[in-house]
């Protein structure tokens, strides 16, 4: 197996929009439309995160689409931040909730966790 061996992941969300909003806000990042192979008559619509296919790292996408539902259960991605208490004040403000706050991981650095405008629980990590 290669290192870093996650290459996607997907949220799957209720509200496009509403997601977009959430995710742009707390990372400061622009997320672009991806149409599907089959075209847009394929049943979901995604918006991709940015990424480059060329170094390490996942690429991946909020995804809405019939018959997959959100919130907690499902996977759960972790964001690489700089200091995770960053992005989790920015996601209360974008509309969404604090379900851990930042805590220690010991050796690996801190964590926290939140919950997206969807109910989607996702995962901050930093150094410090």
């Amino acid at each position: 197996m290669k290192p870093n061996p996650v290459v996607w992941f997907e949220i799957y969300v209720q509200d496009l929009s509403r997601a977009r909003n959430f995710y742009e806000q707390v990372f400061q990042c622009r997320l672009e439309p991806l149409v599907s192979p089959e075209g847009q008559a394929s049943g979901f619509e995604m918006l991709a995160f940015p990424g480059d296919m060329t170094t390490t790292g996942a690429g991946g996408a909020l995804v809405k689409m019939e018959g997959a539902p959100t919130g907690p259960g499902g996977c759960l991605v972790y964001f690489a931040c700089d200091d995770c208490a960053v992005e989790q004040a920015r996601a209360e403000q974008a509309g969404g909730k604090i379900f851990k706050p930042k805590f220690s991981i010991g050796q690996y650095g801190f964590a926290a966790l939140v919950m997206d405008s969807e109910g989607n629980m996702v995962g901050l990590h930093s150094l410090k």
